[in-house]
């Protein structure tokens, strides 16, 4: 074969209890959909032809040096705890360390049943394999630290949903798959040992000079205090914050029922399981410090004082707060110019955001329309703009180098809801060319190219997507 993977295993040294060694359940007739060639070279992988690809990632031969596993996980759902999770159709295939000195997870999605699956078939269908190759892919660019697709592979069989579908398989790259829920199984089970041995492995491969259980909370609450306002600051809503989907290493995991903001409403919910809005779009900041909370609340047992460690721990949680706005008010500074903040700026974002608000102003044209001088024109009453861009002009002319600060800070293109849905209606019936070319215009999602420009546009009314769905 001359597909070769570098593996550099080590979660697998963990006890056999942290997870499930099997196989992928082989496909029948594997066809390459997608192939991250930039990322496999970061990575470290041979260049192949598509037949390997294919029999790679769909699962059917294992490269040398693959130890397949299924991850043992936990996790608060929608708020209440289910004591067992774990990959439920997902095998970690092993890690590689990149170019870059990265060490990553490389992952299956969609591989068959394993010992997590509770019933399920273990499968995925297309439509969730491509959503998530195209966003994933499209955050990369935004700058958003995510995990990311390297293939998408057709497996040649159904899978019955509520329809019945083509199956097919992901290949995510993650800098690990660790989960806040991965610390709660052990927590919740008292077993205490392993849930040591976990942390341990977590800061010698994340946060190396963290110290303890609370400079490792620091650590993670950092990383997730920086991530959900870059979340906010394109509009993206994750729809489904639970604490099995809270990766430690803070990247962006698991794009079920995810969705971007058109008409901006604070409160804005896309995901059909969240049917009383815990995951809405304002509400994310304060589910980051809930989940938190429940890390703090996991890690506790390790804290040989147990009084002190709870203060200390809820320090840290309840200062999490000023972190994300801080972080929030940088990101949201920059999107109208500002490059050097000050605590007053924010009443200023915060009127423009109530306007945006009141007109039903879409998010991402209306900030990229600061670059271009024509924001007014996206206003029914234009004089009320008028009046906070009088304001707005003082406050920038304090400014140095403010289209340069814009520029960088508002997107031209962003994964639209209705654009991902024509995507996989269209792959549905062989036609992939879509696919093929919302991958190409996301990689530059900052640049303004006439070949993309109908990609700008902001959906009709018979085109806005109301509901996203997980896909499992």
């Amino acid at each position: 074969m001359n597909l070769t993977i570098p593996f550099d295993n080590t979660y697998v040294s963990l006890p056999e209890n942290f997870y499930a060694k099997l196989s992928a359940t082989k496909v029948s007739d594997p066809k390459v959909i997608a192939f991250n060639r930039q990322l496999s070279d970061l990575l470290g992988i041979t260049q192949a032809e598509d037949e390997e690809i294919a029999e790679v990632f769909s699962g059917n031969v294992a490269c040398d040096g693959s130890q397949p596993l299924a991850q043992l996980y936990a996790g608060h759902q929608f708020g209440q705890y289910n004591p067992q999770l774990g990959d439920g159709r997902a095998l970690l295939l092993g890690e590689t360390v990149g170019t870059d000195g990265v060490r990553r997870d490389i992952q299956l999605k969609g591989s068959g049943p394993t010992p997590f699956s509770r019933g399920a078939d273990g499968r995925a269908w297309l439509g969730p394999v491509l959503r998530e190759f195209v966003i994933s892919e499209a955050m990369h660019s935004l700058n958003i630290p995510t995990t990311r697709a390297l293939a998408a592979v057709l497996t040649g069989e159904k899978v019955v949903r509520d329809k019945v579908y083509p199956g097919a398989v992901l290949t995510r790259v993650a800098k690990s798959h660790l989960r806040v829920g991965t610390f709660q199984v052990f927590s919740e089970r008292r077993d205490f040992k392993s849930l040591r041995k976990l942390l341990d492995y977590a800061i010698e491969r994340h946060y190396p000079n963290a110290n303890g259980p609370l400079g490792f909370l620091k650590c993670v609450i950092k990383e997730q205090a920086t991530l959900i306002p870059k979340w906010m600051g394109i509009g993206f809503i994750h729809g489904v914050m639970n604490t099995d989907n809270c990766q430690i290493a803070g990247e962006t995991i698991d794009y079920g029922p995810c969705a971007f903001i058109d008409e901006y409403h604070p409160m804005q919910v896309f995901s059909s399981i969240d049917q009383f809005g815990r995951y809405s779009f304002a509400k994310q900041p304060d589910i980051i410090v809930w989940n938190m909370a429940q890390l703090a609340t996991a890690l506790l047992p390790l804290e040989s004082d147990a009084d002190q460690a709870i203060k200390d721990f809820t320090i840290v949680v309840n200062n999490m707060q000023t972190q994300i706005r801080e972080n929030w008010l940088k990101i949201f500074a920059a999107k109208i110019g500002i490059s050097d903040p000050k605590p007053k700026d924010e009443w200023l974002i915060k009127e423009l955001l109530t306007l945006m608000e009141k007109e039903k102003s879409d998010f991402t044209n209306t900030f990229f329309s600061l670059i271009t001088g024509e924001t007014q024109n996206l206003f029914s009453k234009p004089e009320d703009f008028k009046a906070w861009e009088r304001k707005w002009k003082v406050r920038i002319s304090k400014e140095r180098k403010v289209p340069e600060t814009l520029r960088k800070a508002n997107p031209v293109l962003i994964p639209r809801n209705h654009r991902i849905e024509e995507m996989i209606n269209a792959a549905l019936k062989g036609d992939f060319s879509l696919f093929n070319r919302l991958l190409v215009a996301y990689r530059q999602p900052f640049e303004e190219n006439p070949r993309f420009v109908d990609l700008k546009s902001a959906p009709n009314a018979s085109e806005i997507v109301h509901s996203t769905f997980c896909g499992t």
